[in-house]
Formats: C-alpha cells, sequence, structure tokens
C-alpha cells in the first residue's frame, strides 16, 4: 500500500489531487454537532495543500435517495472545513457536474475545492457495475492521483473507494494508514492482558467480532443492550429489555466456548432500569437476578461499571465498541461514563471502536488524547477486525 508520505516525497506541486474523505458528520439542520471527522482528515488535506497540490476533496454525507437533497447538503462541512483548515475551501454545488468542473479547473496549487455529496449521485453506490465505473471515471478526472483517507467508508466496495483507484495511482492517507496500523495490532499479538468491551444494542452486530477475538482476549466485556440476550442465555428474566430471542442459543455457544478457552466473559451483575424508554423514566437500579418484568434495563449498574473498570485498570491493551446504556439520557450515561474514565486513566493502549463509542467519549466530555486512539469508523473497524476483505482497502493494496 502507497502512503501519503511517498505521494509527498515524490512531489504534488500543481499535481491535481483528489481526496476522499469521511466527512459524514451529524448535523441539526445545518449546524454541525461533532467535528471529529473532520479534524481527523484536515491533516492530509493541509499537507497537500500546503505541498502545492490542487485538492479537490469528495465525501457522502447521510443516506440520500441518488439525487439532490437539500438536508444533506455539505454546504456547512466545507465552511467548517475551511476553520480547521485555516485556508478557504472552494464548494461546488454539484459533484461532476458544471459548477465542480468550473471550479475545479479555476483551482491554482494549494487551493481546496469541496465537492457536493457524492450519494446524490446514483452511480456512487450502484449495484451496477457499469454505472458505477462511469461515475468513478467522472470523478477521476477531477486528479491526477488519488488518496483515500475515508478509513469510515472503506468497507463500502463504492464509486469512490474501490472503483477510483483502479482508474488512478492510488495512495492511504495519513488517517487510513494510522487506523490500519492501529487495527492490526488488535488482530495481531496485542500486549497481554488484552481485554475487549462490546456494547451498543445488538448482540447480532457484534457475533462475528466475538467469534473472531474470543480466541485473542484475556476478557471479554459485554454490556449496553446486547449484554440481555447474553443473560437470558444463562436463564436470567429480563423483563421488557432489548432482547434477540434468536440470538440466545448462538450467546450460549460463546458462553461455552470461553469457558474452554480459559477466556472471562464478563456480564453485568447489576442494571439501571426504567419502566419505559424516556430520558425522564425514573432509574431503579436491581441485580440482574432481579430485573422487574415490566421494567427495561438501559444501562449497566454501579457494581457492574466498577467491576468493569477493575478489568480495564489491570490491562494492557483495551478494544472498546459500543456504550454501555443509552448515554444520551442523563440518568443513564454513568456506565459508559464509568467505562471510558476508566480507559483514560488506564496505561493500557486503548482504542475506541468509532460509531457510538466514539460520540460518547465526546458527549460526555472526556479528553480525546486520553485514548490511544479514536477509530473514524464504526462499521469499518469491526469488519476488520472481523477479518473481513475490506473493499476500500483491498482497492489500495492493488
Amino acid at each position: 500500500m502507497q502512503t501519503l508520505d511517498e505521494l509527498l516525497q515524490e512531489g504534488v506541486n500543481g499535481r491535481r489531487v483528489l481526496v476522499r474523505a469521511d466527512l459524514n458528520v451529524p448535523l441539526d439542520g445545518k449546524n454541525i454537532t461533532d467535528d471529529g471527522r473532520i479534524r481527523a482528515v484536515a491533516p492530509t488535506v493541509k499537507a497537500l495543500a500546503e505541498a502545492g497540490a490542487r485538492v479537490v476533496v469528495c465525501s457522502h454525507l447521510g443516506r440520500p435517495k441518488g439525487e439532490p437533497d437539500p438536508a444533506f447538503s455539505l454546504a456547512p462541512v466545507a465552511q467548517r472545513l475551511g476553520e480547521v483548515l485555516g485556508r478557504e475551501v472552494a464548494f461546488a454545488t454539484d459533484t461532476v457536474g458544471t459548477d465542480a468542473e468550473t471550479k475545479a479547473v479555476a483551482q491554482s496549487d494549494g487551493d481546496v475545492l469541496l465537492l457536493e455529496n457524492l450519494r446524490f449521485n446514483k452511480g456512487e453506490t450502484s449495484k451496477d457495475d457499469t454505472q458505477r465505473a462511469e461515475f468513478a471515471g467522472q470523478l477521476a478526472a477531477f486528479g491526477d492521483v488519488y488518496v483515500d483517507d475515508a478509513f469510515g467508508a472503506v468497507h463500502r466496495g463504492h464509486a469512490s473507494v474501490y472503483d477510483v483507484a483502479k482508474l488512478l495511482p492510488h495512495y492511504a492517507g495519513w488517517l487510513i494508514a494510522k487506523e490500519v496500523e492501529v487495527l492490526s495490532k488488535l488482530t495481531g499479538k496485542p500486549e497481554q492482558p488484552y481485554v475487549v468491551i462490546l456494547g451498543g444494542a445488538k448482540v447480532s452486530d457484534k457475533l462475528a467480532v466475538i467469534d473472531n477475538l474470543l480466541d485473542k482476549v484475556d476478557t471479554l466485556i459485554v454490556g449496553g443492550g446486547m449484554m440481555f440476550t447474553f443473560l437470558a442465555a444463562k436463564g436470567f428474566e429480563v423483563g421488557s429489555s432489548l432482547l434477540e430471542k434468536d440470538q440466545i442459543e448462538v450467546c450460549k455457544t460463546y458462553l461455552e466456548r470461553a469457558e474452554e478457552l480459559g477466556v472471562e466473559l464478563l456480564l453485568p451483575v447489576d442494571t439501571t432500569t426504567a419502566a419505559e424508554f424516556a430520558a425522564d423514566a425514573e432509574p431503579l437500579t436491581v441485580g440482574v437476578d432481579a430485573i422487574p418484568a415490566d421494567r427495561m434495563g438501559l444501562d449497566i449498574g454501579p457494581e457492574s461499571a466498577k467491576l468493569f473498570a477493575e478489568r480495564i485498570a489491570g490491562a494492557k491493551t483495551v478494544f472498546w465498541n459500543g456504550p454501555m446504556g443509552v448515554f444520551e439520557f442523563p440518568d443513564y450515561a454513568a456506565g459508559t461514563k464509568t467505562v471510558a474514565r476508566a480507559l483514560v486513566d488506564s496505561e493500557a493502549f486503548s482504542v475506541v471502536g468509532g460509531g457510538d463509542s466514539a460520540a460518547a467519549v465526546r458527549t460526555l466530555g472526556l479528553p480525546e488524547d486520553g485514548f490511544g486512539h479514536i477509530s473514524t469508523g464504526g462499521g469499518a473497524s469491526l469488519e476488520y477486525l472481523e477479518g473481513k476483505t475490506l473493499p476500500g482497502l483491498d482497492a489500495l493494496e492493488n
């Protein structure tokens, strides 16, 4: 895989560089509520611009249905990217149309242009190889070389991620290089004790990760909504908590396999429950063996949080993906905050697996530099740890 450092050594002054970024940031109307992905890709864009490249950045935002939708415009992102870079970022009101072409031609050395949302074009996500290749060809016309720094999208075989790399000399940006370096440590020979913490809503989303990592970890901690399917597999009643009945037998096999491997599969001992899924619902903490039939668990309880923190304190390597509860509700954020704080306080090499976990770190006001690495790709980081071939990385390798 060729990297940005190699491209910079070759020289980019006066050359057109097409950069695939992941600028899929959360918006409240036109206001960006978390600019983490913008800040993550900024070093790559800035380095290219300062080296004299004519930089054209492309990205998706949200899930528009293959046609322009003002609710998913990248216009607010262009403004914020300019602020982070400390230089003007021009914005094209289309992706491969007249405005994009005009502004790309007008670029001078060191200029940065952001194209409108890739997914306003059906060719970006099309399953028709010909349609996707045609769109990729239109995108490739903006660059002499291609730099992919959108780690959050490398698990997608989309035109801007996979097909463009076939058409131009291609390089991995600094963010992708860092993500691969960090995640490869977790699947190789991480320093022991190795603790993996999994949370989030559905156990079905994490089965492949559990399957691939169970023989590599010393302790697997399970929290969040997915914990109730594991608790049910152990014979506990879980009230009205989130439960995937069709995964109970699968969870039983993982409990048995962990025991055979000598791996500690650590489940919560208590949970903070509510009568309904609402921020103002009155919390009640109970043992996992005493969840009322008419209540649902929305967070791990304080004893569980303390237990999890103790395991984190003794670890040398930790991977965390998925909140321990509904952290968006203040009364049900304590478990997630305790686990995150334990990671900050530990001496372990800690990796936060993107998605809701990264959002929780920022929402709860924890210092980002307190973690070894915060991934920008929730789905991509999970699929990497599952051992899957990721189309975007495969394209960069070839």
